[in-house]
């Protein structure tokens, strides 16, 4: 709906982890430039050696839901009464003409996409857990804080290590990747580090030594199998998007592949990769402007719709 400047406004609302967010956007009625009104997110930070809960997490959203949406609307100076509009939560937008190969990696997926014909197409993708989920697991083995996220946390760990690089399972199966095996002796790993026992070479190693090694290990994966798509399509260039998307060591490993490419990477902060009512707000845009709408009795939530199941109508 139109806004007193002849702008239309979309409200999101992401809450399908531990996050609750709630992102309002606008877009210009001449250029259809966007414009981020408000990003308001609140997080349930479950204890150190813990998971979250889907009731633990569905009691914070429900207790939180009303402030943040206030919040988000205070500061955005937008009014509500808007049409409903069903999006993939990871819904991507027009990327200024470029086409690049897409990294999607978080909690809960991981796959190598690109754009073809009004569809992302999937390449690659984990065979097992999502390295997020990887990373996360990892987390709770060193009873690493939660705060404000596990992956967060080991990627500041990680930067502290780097005397040894400890031999995980590398495991690329053509264009997929498996990431259950590498939790799998990381754990052991640790059970030794606890247990005073040395690493392979003989000498003791530190949780410093274990983040860096793990995430060496599982973004080399990552690299790969990303440059493979690149090589097939015939892209010198990367967009990173999910939660894992934000950690500097996987831009920067991915950054030296592309630019031996004669490429670059197109990545962004927290604000954007985590989890966040922005890329609902938007999608949701863009398709509404296509003439989609969802009717409130014809909504649903669908837990398993896959990137390559979005019409993407908006695109040519």
């Amino acid at each position: 709906m139109p806004d007193a400047k002849g702008r239309r406004i979309a409200l999101g609302c992401e809450g399908s982890a531990n996050k609750l967010g709630i992102g309002i956007i606008a877009h210009d009625p001449v250029t259809g430039e966007p414009t981020v009104l408000s990003n308001v997110r609140d997080t349930f930070v479950s204890p150190p050696g813990t998971g979250f809960l889907p009731k633990d997490t569905a009691r914070h959203h429900r207790a939180y839901f009303v402030r943040v949406a206030k919040k988000a609307l205070s500061a955005s100076g937008a009014g509500g009464r808007k049409p409903l509009r069903g999006s993939h939560r990871d819904g991507a937008g027009d990327n200024g003409g470029v086409e690049p190969v897409v990294l999607y990696v978080s909690g809960g997926n991981t796959q190598v996409i690109a754009y073809a014909e009004q569809r992302y197409r999937i390449f690659g993708e984990t065979l097992d857990i999502a390295v997020g989920n990887c990373l996360d697991r990892f987390a709770r083995t060193l009873e690493i804080s939660n705060d404000p996220a596990p992956g967060y946390n080991i990627e500041q760990l990680a930067k502290q290590g780097g005397r040894v690089l400890l031999d995980l399972p590398y495991a690329v199966k053509g264009m997929d990747c498996s990431f259950s095996g590498i939790l799998g002796r990381a754990d052991d790993l640790a059970a030794q580090m606890k247990a005073g026992e040395p690493g392979p070479d003989g000498e003791p190693f530190t949780p410093a030594d274990l983040c860096f090694s793990l995430q060496e290990t599982v973004f080399a994966m990552l690299v790969e199998i990303t440059e493979r798509a690149m090589a097939h399509v015939g892209s010198n260039q990367v967009l990173i998007v999910g939660g894992v998307g934000c950690n500097e060591r996987l831009q920067e490993m991915m950054g030296a592949m592309a630019a031996e490419r004669g490429g670059s990477v197109y990545a962004t902060d927290e604000r954007f990769c985590i989890d966040n009512g922005i890329m609902i707000a938007h999608a949701g845009l863009l398709a509404y402007e296509t003439g989609f709408r969802t009717p409130l009795e014809e909504s649903t939530c669908t837990q398993r719709f896959r990137t390559d199941e979005v019409f993407v109508k908006w695109r040519d």
